[in-house]
């Protein structure tokens, strides 16, 4: 029986939120008109962040922001399959593979050598290296149980790992310019392959052009996708046992714990029904329109939720080890690409 009383609760405390989030889109989208060249993502996500630091940063309006960043964005990136057939996929071939596949463990390594060094425990170090090589906040919460990390570690690597990357999101149109011209294959790699989260990848790529954005996004699901591997790395390391992780992964599964995000499934579910016509190309249409309002209205709930308060409280010993893993990634993926790509 469906608990509606919950139900109602939860769409109560989400509205006030979206409603802001769908506002600042909507305006975004509008102002676009008049800047072409801005775009509406990058000015959603500039105006999200005015008005969360100046005005609409309570409470009351934070369910709906996270909603609005992590849910819309979930579904653009599910729509977006429908756009994107398997021979596009294929772009990426052995070598954005084994870019991806390098560029991720130069940064666990790098971000384990450089956590020893600054003093970190053992726990910190592991969730900040899954953190920066994968996907941001999930790739920490999956870990977090993994390594039997405590809450206030979690808490302070989620911080710092979205503070670097979102000072990477910005950064990053800017570098890719003057070293590659905004090349799309280069910098999709560049934006995909280094920054922490889906929406900070899916923010920069829509800063340089809808098909880098496209193209950055498919780059950080390969990433996303082999985030069960770093788990399992992180439980070797803490000395458990194969059958032990193996039991947690079975346990996970029947509580719906899954390590690979359901939207990383539904975007090939997606993308396989478009490459076999089930999704014709009316439909596709259709979805890449929703898919992009989606995207705006979540980087909106992204510029909402940036605290800037937060960003300059960070201590200086955690600070700089965002700072020393975010410059190795730099270095790294412009190494890699000049090889690679």
């Amino acid at each position: 029986m469906l608990n509606y009383k919950g139900i109602f609760k939860s769409i109560k405390e989400i509205l006030p939120g979206f409603i802001v989030s769908l506002t600042i889109g909507i305006v975004s989208i509008f102002i676009s008109k008049f800047v072409p060249k801005l775009g509406a993502a990058t000015i959603s996500i500039f105006l999200g962040m005015f008005i969360g630091n100046v005005f609409l940063g309570q409470k009351v309006f934070q369910k709906g922001y996270k909603f609005s960043e992590t849910d819309l964005l979930s579904y653009s990136i599910v729509l977006l399959g429908a756009t994107l057939s398997v021979s596009t996929l294929m772009e990426l071939g052995f070598n954005g593979i084994l870019f991806i596949v390098l560029q991720m463990s130069v940064t666990i390594a790098g971000a384990l050598y450089i956590g020893k060094k600054l003093g970190f425990s053992q726990n910190f170090r592991f969730l900040m290296a899954s953190g920066n090589a994968v996907c941001g906040s999930s790739a920490i919460a999956a870990t977090a149980p993994v390594i039997d990390a405590d809450d206030k570690d979690k808490g302070i690597a989620i911080t710092i790992v979205n503070v670097t990357g979102i000072f990477l999101m910005f950064l990053l149109p800017i570098l890719t310019q003057k070293l590659y011209s905004h090349e799309a294959v280069q910098t999709s790699a560049m934006i995909g392959g280094t920054l922490q989260s889906v929406g900070q990848v899916v923010a920069s790529g829509a800063m340089v052009s809808e098909g880098v954005k496209d193209l950055s996004t498919i780059f950080k699901i390969v990433r996303v996708i082999l985030l069960v591997g770093v788990v399992f790395l992180f439980g070797h390391l803490k000395n458990k046992t194969n059958h032990d992780i193996l039991e947690e992964e079975i346990e996970d599964t029947k509580k719906g714990k899954i390590k690979v995000p359901w939207y990383v499934i539904g975007f090939f579910v997606t993308c396989a029904l478009f490459s076999t016509n089930i999704i014709s190309p009316q439909v596709s249409e259709i979805c890449k329109s929703l898919s992009n309002k989606f995207e705006i209205i979540a980087l909106a709930a992204i510029g909402l939720r940036v605290n800037i308060k937060d960003l300059i409280k960070q201590g200086k010993a955690v600070s700089l080890y965002g700072l020393f893993v975010g410059i190795l990634q730099v270095i790294t993926a412009i190494t890699l690409i000049g090889i690679l790509l």
